[in-house]
């Protein structure tokens, strides 16, 4: 049942993706960001998926793969890049929302607080993780094409390419799951390989996927 939930999940999030970029930069960009929150939100509630033990949010990284992809084609790398620092942006935000309203003191007639407390508890950690994470990953994927330019010069631009966005997707997946996860979530490997195959997958189908959204949409405006 979490396998097909998970399809029909992913499904969604590109439909409103294509949606979103039919209605311009602006709309992609908080789409974006709103994906960023929700996977920081979720990524504490773990499911069995394919006999592994995993977190509830990796539909949320295919849509933050695929929405900075659009932005990449559609309005070039700076536009792409500005939307990475919306996302932190959004992320600091709710968290510090999040812990503006855990410190109010609830009614006697309240029944959430402890709710809300095991939920929001972890943003914290979660979004240093998030940006020391991309910071790292970000120097990485810089040196790693650099080097693989310079040292393996016959290789195609796209293979190139899509060995450093591996690595670094690698990277992104291992150090964040270890910094924001561990004590969170009970079978860290799990978490670390499935997230992993799955943005190996939006990799590969990242093209045809970007192809697609090209018939969906005209230039958007």
């Amino acid at each position: 049942m979490n396998e097909l939930l998970f399809l029909v999940h992913t499904l969604l999030v590109v439909g409103f993706a294509l949606f979103a970029l039919k209605m311009g930069k602006a709309a992609l960009t908080a789409w974006i960001g709103l994906q960023a929150v929700l996977a920081n939100l979720f990524v504490i509630k773990q499911i069995p998926f394919f006999g592994f033990h995993v977190t509830c949010s990796d539909v949320f990284a295919v849509g933050c793969i695929f929405g900075l992809n659009l932005l990449r084609e559609y309005y070039g790398q700076e536009t792409a890049q500005k939307a990475l620092w919306t996302c932190f942006f959004a992320m600091l935000f709710f968290v510090a929302m999040a812990q503006i309203h855990l410190a109010y003191t609830p009614s006697p007639f309240d029944a959430t607080q402890s709710s809300f407390e095991q939920i929001l508890s972890a943003s914290p950690r979660l979004l240093a993780a998030s940006l020391l994470v991309f910071i790292l990953v970000q120097q990485v994927e810089l040196r790693l094409f650099g080097l693989l330019k310079d040292r393996f010069p016959i290789l195609p631009l796209g293979c190139r390419n899509a060995l450093s966005v591996s690595a670094t997707q690698f990277l992104d997946t291992f150090f964040f799951s270890i910094l924001g996860l561990w004590g969170i979530v009970s079978h860290l490997f799990d978490v670390i390989v499935v997230s992993f195959v799955i943005k190996l997958l939006v990799i590969m189908l990242m093209t045809p996927l970007v192809h697609f959204s090209k018939r969906f949409a005209a230039r958007p405006g």
